[in-house]
This record gives structure tokens, sequence and C-alpha cells, in this order.
């Protein structure tokens, strides 16, 4: 049984105008065109269009495609578990023994204790393919998406 009920009404419009902003937005990041978007998700333009504006009308299975087609994932949380970040709270250096993927990923840095949040931000980004998902802890989470507030950006460009 859930622990709350479902979105309703404008707060699931309100969810719905987020995702699509967001797909809208990573499309846009990588100069790839609504045709050439629409056409590899297996949609319309005009559904690609109404994703993108949130309609709710839209299945789930083009949102997935859409999703997938721009190299993005799917990630569901619960959200008592996340705690809100605030861009004050990200450090301006960070400590790579704090967070254990951070660290795997910046494995060149052989004398480096610390690194600045652009710093974090880039190590991640380019090497999110070697990051372990499943062991990222909720700490670490928070620490990406602080990054991404603080350094004004919507998602990690991988």
């Amino acid at each position: 049984m859930p622990s709350a009920a479902p979105p309703r009404g404008t707060q699931l419009k309100k969810l719905l105008r987020q995702l699509g902003q967001q797909l809208r937005t990573r499309r846009k990041l990588l100069k790839i065109s609504a045709v050439a978007t629409a056409e590899a998700a297996g949609v319309s333009r005009m559904t690609l269009n109404r994703i993108e504006s949130g309609s709710a009308s839209v299945t789930m299975g083009a949102y997935l495609n859409v999703i997938s087609v721009l190299g993005l994932e799917l990630d569901l949380r619960d959200p008592k578990l996340r705690s809100p970040i605030t861009v004050s709270q990200v450090p301006d250096k960070i400590r790579l023994a704090d967070y254990p993927q951070l660290k795997k990923v910046a494995w060149q840095l052989k004398d480096s204790t610390e690194v600045t949040a652009e710093e974090a931000l880039d190590l991640y980004e380019r090497n999110w393919r070697h990051v372990d998902r499943e062991k990222l802890s909720a700490r670490e989470r928070r620490l990406i998406e602080g990054l991404l507030a603080k350094l004004g950006r919507s998602g990690l460009l991988v």
C-alpha cells in the first residue's frame, strides 16, 4: 500500500511540465533537432512536442523512449529519504575521501585530496560510465545534485 497519495491535478501537471522542460533542455544541449529526436524515439513530432510540454495524455512508454534517446535514465526515489540540499551547503573544496565514487573516478589525481566544485562535477561527467550507481550513497547523490544546482545545471552532461 502506498505511503502517500499519488500526485493529483495541479501537482501532477507541474511535475510533467518540469519533466518536459528538462527533456527539451537536454535535447537542445545535445543540439539534436526535434525531428531527429522524435524519429529516434519512434514517436511523431507532435507527440514529442506534447512530451516537452508535459502532456498527461502521452503514454509512459513514449516518455521513456524520449528519455532513453536523450541518454538519460529515469530514477525513482523515495522522497522521504532525500533531504534537500541548498547551494550554500555545497563546499568550495570537496574532499575526495568523503565520496567513494568521486574518489574512484579521480584516480589520476594521485596527490590531490580535494577538488573544487567545478572539478568534481567535471570528474563525474567525464567518468560517469565508471561510477557504480548502485554504490552511490544518498550523501553522494545529494552532492551531485548540489553541484548541479551550484553550477546552474539541470542535469549531468553524460
